[in-house]
């Protein structure tokens, strides 16, 4: 069963910034993709970024292109979200997630195990 545990999710003004982090247990964190979505009240759970095993190989969604940056670090079984300039739209359950081949998608379906989310919200 992999484990995902993320943190750095906070309270933060509009233009701010926050960085979460995902810690995987390391026997399900290599050589596999992994992805960070997120759920807003009321609404689908939608895809923000993910990130090949390979690093070099990313999407993000096109809300968040130019403001989030999606890292990992081998090393430290740990993903990052670097958001900044962060906006109330923003605010949402962010998770992250793991797809057990070293190709990403932007399909939540594709992600099979899952954390159980960090509240990230923005005030105007």
């Amino acid at each position: 069963q992999v484990q995902l545990v993320e943190s750095g999710g906070g309270l933060v003004q509009a233009g701010g910034s926050l960085r979460l982090s995902c810690a995987a247990s390391a026997r399900f964190f290599r050589p596999y993709a992994m992805g960070w979505f997120r759920q807003a009240p009321g609404k689908d759970r939608e895809f923000v970024a993910a990130l090949s095993w390979s690093g070099p190989i990313t999407d993000y969604a096109d809300s968040v292109k130019g403001r989030f940056t999606i890292s990992r670090d081998n090393a430290k079984n740990t993903l990052y979200l670097q958001m900044n300039s962060l906006k109330p739209e923003d605010t949402a359950v962010y998770y992250c997630a793991v797809r057990r081949v070293p190709i990403a998608t932007m399909n939540p379906a594709d992600f099979g195990s899952w954390g159980q989310g960090t509240q990230v919200t923005v005030s105007s």
